[in-house]
């Protein structure tokens, strides 16, 4: 292998679904600013709205997911174009 071309920090990363509480350990270079503690170990924490344990594709499940609006938004601002 080439020395010098890999990143510094890949390391396991603790990735938390904020929707399910789920959380899954793997490796990563993805920044973290909070840790988690797990059976011992402090891991980098980095949370996420979704994953693989709530998304409605992986379970089967046919469910909305809108934390921000985002729907309501785009129906109000093309609205006007409806006919």
């Amino acid at each position: 292998m080439k020395q010098g071309i890999h990143p510094e920090n890949y390391r396991l990363v603790a990735f938390k679904d904020m929707s399910n509480q789920d959380v899954f350990i793997t490796k990563s270079t993805a920044n973290a600013k909070e840790t988690i503690d797990l059976d011992g170990i402090e891991y980098p924490l980095v949370k996420l709205e979704i994953s693989r344990t709530s998304h409605p594709f992986y379970t089967g499940k046919s469910k909305l997911v809108d934390t921000a609006g985002r729907i309501d938004k785009f129906k109000n601002k093309y609205a006007k174009f409806k006919k």
